[in-house]
């Protein structure tokens, strides 16, 4: 993807899905973005990229848990797992690390969502750039993008 965050808005505009985008002082985490937000960490959407073998996967977390190395091993069945390295991310995601995105459907990847997502009403995440954070519904996120439902964290 040349250009994630333009690709988000255009998924979200032909979607009808209603957004709201703040443009801050780029961050790199999760929880600098609420925080410049004044929204509930576990708000966030935290968007992990990892390689299984040959396969990437797109794991999404609330701002306020930890990944769950061995749910998430034995969920897709395997000893191998790694965080992709920066190089990956940009290759797979077109971004940086600390800007990737909830929205693996975009990029052909699978995704697993935690439970724990589905608690808030509304959820925030970087849409593939540092400066900018984007606000939606939880409603409209899971109805368009589908996601795979697991648990995942702690």
């Amino acid at each position: 993807m040349l250009n994630p965050h333009i690709t988000i808005l255009e998924f979200l505009n032909s979607n009808n899905i209603p957004f709201q985008i703040y443009e801050h002082e780029p961050i790199h985490t999760c929880e600098q973005s609420t925080q410049i937000l004044g929204v509930s960490i576990k708000q966030g959407a935290k968007s992990l990229l990892l390689k299984n073998e040959d396969k990437f996967i797109l794991v999404i977390l609330p701002g306020d848990k930890k990944l769950d190395s061995k749910k998430l091993k034995t969920t897709l069945k395997t000893k191998h797992l790694r965080f992709a390295t920066s190089e990956e991310v940009n290759m797979v995601m077109g971004c940086e690390i600390g800007a990737c995105y909830p929205f693996g459907n975009l990029i052909g990847i699978r995704m697993l969502v935690d439970f724990a997502m589905s608690e808030n009403d509304l959820i925030t995440f970087s849409p593939g750039v540092r400066d900018k954070s984007i606000q939606v519904s939880w409603a409209h996120y899971f109805q368009n993008v589908k996601p795979e439902m697991v648990e995942l964290a702690w």
